[in-house]
């Protein structure tokens, strides 16, 4: 049974926007990307889940050290009024010693070019492509999406 990360108990309180919570919120993001994907050592190199008919989420391993793994997450969509939408690339980093994952970097593909909002301090883009992978990866979950190897999806 999952345990929601909200619920867990903490020995501390951290500051919105501070150091402490973005490590917090990489913390939240090993928890929701183990849900999808079970154990973050095992990987599979490549693998995709069908939320629906129109969506798809997609990832690749572009990485892998002893330590960290790099991973591609693509969302893929299909229909006619969202062929030119900008769709994010999401590139995270698992940390598997310290049990984090963070949202090293955002691209957008489509028609248009779209970007993240970049103010404030040096944190200030961690926190937003962060945030943006926390709900996405909560979203999946939500809906019982599930990444599988490759493979798998055959079945």
């Amino acid at each position: 049974m999952m345990t929601p990360d909200q619920w867990c108990e903490t020995s501390w309180r951290a500051n919105p926007g501070s150091f402490l919570a973005l490590m917090t919120l990489y913390e939240s993001n090993y928890i929701r990307l183990g849900w999808l994907c079970g154990d973050l050592r095992c990987l599979p190199e490549q693998g995709c889940a069908r939320m629906d008919a129109a969506v798809t989420l997609a990832f690749r391993v572009e990485e892998r050290g002893p330590y960290t793994t790099l991973l591609r997450l693509l969302l893929q969509l299909s229909g006619p009024s969202i062929e030119s939408a900008p769709l994010p690339d999401l590139y995270v980093r698992v940390y598997h010693d310290a049990r984090l994952v963070e949202a090293s970097d955002v691209r957008c593909t489509g028609e248009t070019t779209a970007s993240l909002p970049v103010a404030g301090n040096e944190l200030a883009p961690r926190w937003a492509r962060n945030m943006l992978l926390n709900k996405w990866l909560e979203y999946c979950a939500d809906r019982g999406c599930r990444l599988l190897p490759a493979t798998a999806q055959t079945a």
